[in-house]
């Protein structure tokens, strides 16, 4: 199989009609019709069918090595400098469709899974762990373009780094019996952005694993029996693309994920029962250099579309002349450039893996993992310093369609847009900043690869310092240079 199309993949969620629940009650029927996802579901279909455009061929598809046929090139594992450019162009064409608003985009998961089976080695030999079962899935999801997402945290309980769970009834899932069709799984997990409009749901535990039986990495479709996604609160405001220019199309969805009894057939297990797997296999593998590959990749395009909001405001109120506004304005230009140069960095000393596949410089986007969830709070802040009153003085679309247009048209009205066009414009800068799909994307883009405190932390003490503290050394010794 090729390639899919947006009409495919939009049949193939629907006749899924996997359990979701949105406010207290489940989805019936197509859930590509469902107020919550049809926005969504919409502009993810547009993201395959970009696949399939004759002129995007060559950097949105490569031939499959088992079939010859079209695949999409998020499945590639690069063996050359010059394929790990071709992933940046790639999920540079998917960003831009959605400037970069869509975090869960399929390349992100197929990026994920291709990482993890491109490590599949380091399971080999290692007890109760099925390297073959990684990557015979990640050719099937390759081959059919499945949709993925995946659950990796558990229920905030009780955040102590020494809790154990003591309940009888399992709130984390766990592993609770092991039988001949697989291991059966109960309790929940969280957090699956776009959880229930996805073909798959990948589920790994990593790190801080206290027993066996919470060890465990597998993948099971969405609607297999006995798994149910809750929803929180819809963030889409409304069909209006006037009113709610984002939300309307991009707001992804999180969910809980609770597994009641949960079957996982053993060809679907990729280890279990083992607390020393599942604890070093994420970090020593290929996911976060690749993964982080593709993120930062993403939030150069993001970026570029938060200026373009900054420049817009700032030419439609008229402001460019202060030197505050000048200010604000390049912080976000330094910050793009400097989030470009890290990841060609990365590309430039990238260098081939264990595995035989060219790895993006890990230590270059551990930087960039630091970098953007500081920079992504102050663009947001950026843009209501310099939208201020006019990021709330920000009528409805029926209100400039009713009889107060007139007064409208003279009170709103900018030096160089009318009120309708400077409206629009204020209304796309408060969705991003202000609305409920804008605050969590914010939150979104602070924790995408956890607490930024830690990932700092961990980027200290991953770095040598030794040769920068030596060349002290030598000047307090009075060594020559």
């Amino acid at each position: 199989m090729s390639v899919i199309t947006g009409k495919q993949y939009i049949e193939r969620i629907d006749q899924l009609q996997s359990e979701v629940w949105v406010d207290g009650k489940r989805v019936t029927g197509n859930i590509s019709e469902h107020p919550a996802f049809k926005g969504i579901i919409k502009s993810q279909a547009a993201l395959y069918d970009l696949q399939n455009r004759k002129e995007l061929k060559d950097v949105m598809t490569y031939p499959s090595p088992t079939t010859g046929n079209l695949i999409g090139t998020s499945y590639l594992q690069p063996k050359t400098k010059e394929e790990l450019v071709k992933r940046r162009e790639m999920v540079q064409h998917w960003a831009r469709s959605n400037n970069g608003l869509m975090g869960r985009s399929p390349d992100y998961m197929n990026t994920v899974l291709m990482a993890l089976a491109s490590s599949a080695y380091l399971l080999n030999g290692n007890k109760n762990c099925f390297p073959e079962n990684l990557s015979s899935f990640y050719i099937m999801v390759r081959e059919n373009d499945l949709s993925m997402t995946h659950t990796f945290i558990e229920p905030q309980v009780n955040r102590t780094q020494l809790y154990m769970e003591n309940s009888k009834e399992p709130i984390a899932a766990k592993i609770i019996e092991r039988t001949e069709e697989g291991i059966v799984v109960k309790g929940a997990r969280l957090l699956a952005t776009q959880g229930g409009i996805t073909d798959e749901l990948l589920v790994i535990s990593s790190g801080g694993v206290a027993k066996e039986g919470n060890g465990f990495a597998f993948s099971i479709p969405s609607n297999t029996k006995g798994l149910k996604f809750i929803c929180r609160e819809s963030f889409v405001g409304g069909d209006s693309t006037f009113n709610h220019p984002l939300s309307s199309k991009y707001e992804e969805m999180d969910s809980i994920v609770v597994f009641d009894d949960v079957l996982v057939p053993w060809k679907r297990v990729f280890y279990y029962d083992n607390v020393s797997v599942s604890n070093r296999f994420m970090m020593s593998s290929s996911f976060l250099p690749f993964t982080q590959h593709q993120v930062a990749s993403r939030q150069i395009v993001k970026t570029e579309f938060i200026l373009g909001i900054v420049q817009s405001i700032i030419e439609t109120i008229n402001i460019e002349e202060y030197q505050h506004v000048q200010e604000k304005a390049s912080e976000i230009i330094i910050a793009l450039e400097t989030m470009k140069a890290l990841v060609i960095k990365s590309e430039v000393e990238a260098k081939i893996d264990n595995g035989g596949y060219m790895q993006p410089d890990r230590k270059t986007l551990e930087i960039t993992m630091n970098v953007f969830p500081r920079v992504y709070p102050r663009f947001i802040e950026i843009i209501q310093l310099l939208g201020a009153s006019g990021l709330m003085s920000i009528p409805t679309e029926n209100a400039f369609q009713s009889s107060i247009r007139n007064e409208l048209d003279h009170y709103l009205q900018s030096s160089n847009d009318n009120a309708e066009d400077r409206v629009r414009l204020f209304r796309l800068a408060w969705d991003l900043t202000m609305s409920a799909f804008g605050t969590r994307q914010t939150l979104y883009e602070r924790f995408f690869f956890g607490d930024p405190v830690r990932l700092s932390s961990q980027l200290y003490y991953s770095y040598n310092k030794d040769s920068y503290v030596q060349r002290v050394k030598d000047v307090l010794l009075g060594s020559p240079h």
